[in-house]
């Protein structure tokens, strides 16, 4: 049965367990979340010594992992069998007609031991689900694929999280989350358990309070140097730059690349939009309207041609990084080149686009 990680922890936290987990995908942290509380809920302490197996993909092999599923339970109800990285699994989809444990494990899927609860952790990849595994597992399993989620996806998953921890937050504090830490959910979680600890609730989260704790200096980041590029202000561009230069590890050249790539191709999106109002532009961002008339002053600074051109300077410094271009160049002069081009540089075939 395909249930959603909401549907699937509001059963575990019933108590509602199946025999059979298969969590896999793009998207970690919702594997990690269920099978971790399968892990710390399923049984209690005194249980999980002689009842709770976890075993690594690369370590076992399938017949190792069901005759652990059909041992029955000592002193318990249930037994819990997690198989992490089972993507390392050898021989999992395998056809049952050619290799023997492919078929024992057709076997257990279509009578599994009610006494045990199997786990299946997945990562990164995924079985296909209209080939004859996926066919059994959506039938015969809890089976679950989730997704990474798209950039526009993620401030909206930021919002509803804090709202579990019964906190709130400001638009610019969320932004800044998605921007600073992307869509990596675990590492976003992790940042803002840190957030909560010292919350009361029913607290907002400020910008201020993002900066302080996830090591954004509140006048030298990149969402400050962005805003400096939006206002083609060359001296407060060029103090953000002698900062970085001066605390490499706090500022790292590729993140910041991501995000001024990130920008600039949210800029060439909304270049492209029919009709270009605050209304139309707040849309297109995902309706954050505090987000509108920054990139409304961006798009009169920088007109599509120009947009374009800035794309490809963030994709020559990308290569210059890795040393494709560029020669033995450091990562401040990388940036500090980048910048130069973005706020001074004119395209030759400027009159002809």
């Amino acid at each position: 049965m395909a249930l959603t990680a909401e549907d699937i922890l509001k059963q575990l936290k019933n108590r509602e367990f199946a025999p059979v987990y298969f969590l896999q995908g793009d998207e970690p942290y919702y594997i990690d979340l269920l099978s971790d509380y399968i892990e710390q809920h399923a049984l209690n302490e005194m249980e999980k010594g002689f009842n709770q197996v976890v075993m690594y993909g690369k370590d076992t092999d399938v017949p190792t992992v069901l005759l652990q599923a059909k041992r029955y339970p000592m002193m318990s109800d249930r037994q819990v069998v997690i198989v992490k990285e089972a993507q390392n699994l050898p021989n999992l989809e395998a056809d049952p007609e050619k290799d023997p444990a492919a078929k024992q494990l057709d076997a257990y899927l279509n009578n599994p031991l009610p006494s045990t609860i199997l786990v299946f952790c997945h990562k990164h990849k995924s079985v296909d689900g209209r080939k004859r595994l996926g066919k059994l597992l959506g039938k015969k399993a809890v089976f679950l694929t989730t997704k990474k989620l798209y950039d526009n996806q993620v401030p909206a998953w930021i919002t509803q999280f804090i709202k579990t921890k019964n906190l709130l937050a400001t638009p610019q504090a969320v932004m800044m989350l998605a921007e600073f830490i992307g869509s990596d959910l675990s590492r976003l979680a992790n940042e803002i358990e840190k957030l909560a600890i010292n919350l009361k609730p029913g607290q907002t989260i400020d910008e201020r309070m993002v900066q302080d704790n996830i090591g954004i200096s509140k006048e030298y980041n990149i969402f400050e140097l962005q805003n400096a590029l939006v206002r083609q202000d060359i001296l407060k561009a060029n103090r953000i730059l002698n900062y970085f230069e001066s605390n490499p590890k706090d500022n790292p050249l590729i993140p910041n690349l991501v995000l001024l790539f990130s920008f600039f191709s949210k800029l060439m999106t909304l270049h492209l939009l029919p009709q270009i109002t605050e209304q139309t532009v707040a849309k297109e961002l995902g309706n954050r309207g505090f987000l509108a008339k920054e990139y409304l002053q961006a798009l009169r600074a920088y007109p599509y041609w120009r947009v374009l051109q800035i794309i490809g300077f963030i994709h020559q410094a990308d290569l210059q990084s890795k040393g494709i271009e560029g020669g033995a160049m450091s990562d401040a002069a990388i940036l500090k080149e980048l910048v130069f081009k973005m706020l001074h540089q004119v395209p030759v075939l400027q009159k002809a686009v």
